[in-house]
């Protein structure tokens, strides 16, 4: 029989422990801790507390709960929520060679970290992994250092007991379950090319495009929305409508393609968060003071043509026209890409929102980082998208032989990029909060016995407000000034790029704070590192995002970028009250 929270909370204290017992295992210490935090107010509530226990307690009890686990399929004793979990993921079944493989992986793995490999196998949605993917996911894991794979395999303890509590509590995520399910399902669609190896890539209006934007308006409908299209830039716009006419709107919704070889979330999560808000509201027969407009942005990466942010810029006005003659690789111009998916370029200027309609945008979005996973929560509040700017550098020095040249004659283009590469990690680490990168760096020509006589690099910096990127650009291009006068070399620097930074508005990110509290989670702020559709609406309306926590230390524009159909929950959960909120504020 299920527990209740009010049962736990209401509980003789060696009868909650009982009924906390085997979430870790049997370790009856980690209950005891967290139930000196009674009452809870929400499973989150607990599980956090339960997490809370664990990362407070010292290296031998955290290092001795790793070494009680069980290892997978090695007919070694097991509980029975262990071996119902093994049994999910198939290891009961495995082949000679797939057993064989398992057993000289938990030899290897032992020797290597001193405790068995801990994975919560049934996976993301808690259904179970397949064998391979456990197999998979062993073999890349043996490679990692120590003490990270110490944090990796604590991280997988909490994960089953996340899973082990909600069977306990009869609280299955069916919500973030169906979500987990489109992410599947829309994933099957990808390019020429990608799709041949399993890979996920959805660029601008090809045909796995507009299969994603089909299948997004079907959706829609399914779940009750009022009015759905697709518009003049492929953007897919459902409509939830008040009972007035006159009522304002509000805008939500994120991108629908992907870059190449991508993950299932990116973007898509924040259309569907909402599709199943609405689901909720319809199915409830309840309608909010205020239109709600979801939007999957038909365009965001960048990646067919040269024009990023192309579906949300077009709400506001600032879709180029000269976008249209751009060609991508096969000669195929935007034009004519449109024409071809049933689309009138000439209606472009017509999607023009007028910001006075709206009260503003919001956006869930995946974290795309490993901060929510590293801190166990499974949401944050986004306090600004990091404003942005790019340069293409080339520093010019002098080839000469390897061999005869002295290292104190050397005019080397290569070490000055180096040194300068060092000081952008260091100066950016000062701020705590601001980030650089040099992500693309070729020495052109470059030969094993010549000095470099030409280096060429990109550097992308990034912080929460323009005046600390600008700061932090000062000092870096100050610095490469510096090395460049002190080793004699030369250098062009062009600007490619620059995004203002779009600070979340103080009352849509109080919504928000006030909606994850509502849940019984901490709430944690955080800026955003990464480009959203947000800092396009909030050129002209006030905006706040959520994030979710990614799994996988939260890797994205990957294949591994993943999260969990528990989190996903907690998300829509959030977003209903945000919804519940702003009605109340509007009526």
């Amino acid at each position: 029989m299920a527990h209740t929270l009010a049962q736990l909370n209401a509980a003789a204290p060696a009868d909650a422990v009982a009924m906390l017992d085997g979430l870790y295992g049997h370790a009856p210490w980690i209950a005891e801790r967290a139930l000196g935090h009674r009452p809870f107010r929400s499973l989150a509530d607990l599980a956090q507390r339960l997490r809370r226990a664990v990362n407070e307690a010292d290296a031998d009890a955290r290092t001795a709960l790793l070494r009680a686990h069980p290892e997978l399929a090695a007919g070694t004793p097991r509980n029975a929520d262990s071996a119902r979990e093994q049994d999910l993921a198939g290891l009961a079944a495995c082949t000679p060679a797939e057993l064989a493989r398992l057993q000289a992986l938990n030899a290897d793995y032992g020797a290597r970290f001193g405790f068995p490999f801990v994975l919560a196998v049934r996976g993301p949605r808690g259904a179970g992994m397949t064998r391979q993917q456990v197999i998979d996911e062993f073999t890349r894991r043996l490679d990692n250092p120590p003490d990270l794979e110490f944090e990796e395999a604590q991280q997988q303890l909490h994960r089953i007991a996340e899973i082990r509590l909600r069977d306990s509590f009869d609280a299955e995520p069916a919500i973030g379950n169906d979500i987990w399910d489109w992410g599947e399902q829309l994933a099957v669609h990808s390019d020429p090319g990608y799709a041949e190896k399993g890979q996920l890539t959805v660029t601008y209006l090809t045909a796995a495009h507009r299969a994603c934007a089909a299948l997004l308006s079907q959706w829609m409908r399914d779940c009750g929305f009022d009015e759905v299209g697709i518009d003049a830039v492929g953007n897919v716009v459902g409509r939830y409508l008040a009972a007035s006419a006159d009522a304002p709107t509000l805008m939500t919704g994120s991108h629908y393609d992907t870059v190449r070889n991508a993950g299932k979330y990116d973007g898509r999560l924040g259309i569907f968060v909402p599709m199943a808000c609405v689901r909720e509201l319809h199915r409830q027969g309840k309608r909010l003071p205020y239109h709600l407009e979801v939007i999957g942005f038909a365009e965001e990466e960048g990646q067919r043509y040269r024009a990023t942010f192309l579906g949300s810029g077009a709400l506001i006005g600032d879709f180029k026209p000269q976008w249209l003659d751009q060609q991508d690789a096969d000669g195929v111009s935007m034009r004519d890409a449109m024409a071809q998916a049933g689309l009138r370029s000439a209606d472009i200027p017509k999607l023009k929102r007028d910001p006075a309609r709206y009260l503003g945008f919001v956006e869930v979005h995946i974290e795309q980082g490993p901060v929510l996973y590293e801190m166990g929560l499974p949401l944050a509040v986004v306090t600004s998208i990091n404003g942005c700017v790019r340069y293409q550098v080339r520093i010019n020095g002098l080839a000469c032989h390897a061999g005869t040249t002295p290292m104190n004659r050397r005019r080397d283009a290569a070490t000055a990029t180096a040194e300068l590469a060092l000081y952008v990690e260091q100066r950016a680490a000062r701020d705590g909060d601001s980030v650089g990168t040099m992500g693309m760096l070729e020495v052109p020509g470059g030969s094993i016995n010549v000095v470099p006589g030409e280096c060429r690099f990109s550097l992308d910096l990034r912080a929460p407000s323009d005046a600390q990127r600008d700061a932090l650009a000062r000092d870096v291009l100050a610095e490469l000034e510096a090395i460049c006068q002190r080793r004699g070399l030369r250098y062009t620097l062009e600007e490619t790029m620059r995004a203002a930074a779009a600070p979340s508005d103080p009352a849509w990110q109080q919504r928000w704070e006030r909606a994850v509290d509502a849940l019984g989670l901490p709430v944690h702020r955080m800026p955003s590192g990464a480009g959203h559709d947000a800092m396009k609406l909030h050129e002209v309306m006030p905006q706040a995002m959520l994030f979710v926590r990614g799994q996988n230390s939260g890797i994205s524009h990957n294949p591994r970028e993943s999260t969990s159909s528990d989190d996903i929950q907690l998300a829509v959960l959030a977003f209903l009250r945000l919804l519940d909120d702003l009605a109340h504020d509007t009526q």
